[in-house]
């Protein structure tokens, strides 16, 4: 699922045209079982080995040793699904620290030089094949600057997608943050 509202939209705007130059290269990681969150954090650190479904797993037992309910999702058999516990104690590990964006605050007082990337997390639907379940799950998604431009990097796209600079992804947390659950800057 794309958060981008302007593909159908007509915003005039010079600077949504697409880069001329070659783009960077990207790292994408795609989506993989329950794992979104695992994505979400490799994308954003541009890294295959920033962290391992093991990581993760490990934190998460940590989190909630010996317990058979857990308030850190559906993760007892190390299928994914996990919270913002476990992505908030998988970047400590790193020495980096998620910050909180309350959406009542205006984004333009977002420090973009500040933050390395964006963690958010998205009502997806459950899919089976081509059939869309009547199932609503969270998904993980990573914005991130790359080479000057803004891209999403969401698990579930077939490869990174072109937002913009510093405006157009302004624009885009505005546009968003009725529609998130959680935005995490890193």
């Amino acid at each position: 699922m794309s958060c981008v509202p302007w593909k159908g939209d007509k915003v005039k705007s010079e600077s949504l045209e697409l880069p001329q130059a070659a783009p960077p290269q990207i790292y994408h990681e795609k989506q993989r079982r329950e794992l979104c969150a695992l994505h979400a954090l490799n994308n954003v650190f541009q890294d295959s080995n920033a962290f391992t479904r093991e990581t993760l797993q490990e934190i998460f037992q940590r989190l909630s040793p010996n317990t058979m309910v857990t308030p850190h999702k559906k993760s007892m058999l190390g299928n994914g699904n996990y919270d913002v516990n476990v992505i908030m104690a998988a970047l400590q590990t790193k020495g980096y620290e998620a910050v909180w964006w309350d959406k009542r605050r205006d984004v333009g007082a977002i420090a973009l030089t500040n933050v390395m990337g964006f963690i958010m997390n998205l009502p997806s639907s459950l899919c089976w094949g081509p059939l869309k379940l009547p199932l609503k799950r969270q998904h993980w998604i990573c914005v991130r600057e790359v080479g000057g431009a803004y891209y999403n990097l969401d698990s579930k796209l077939k490869m990174p997608e072109w937002i913009g600079g510093k405006s157009e992804l302004r624009y885009l947390c505005g546009w968003c943050s009725g529609r998130l659950n959680l935005p995490l800057g890193i």
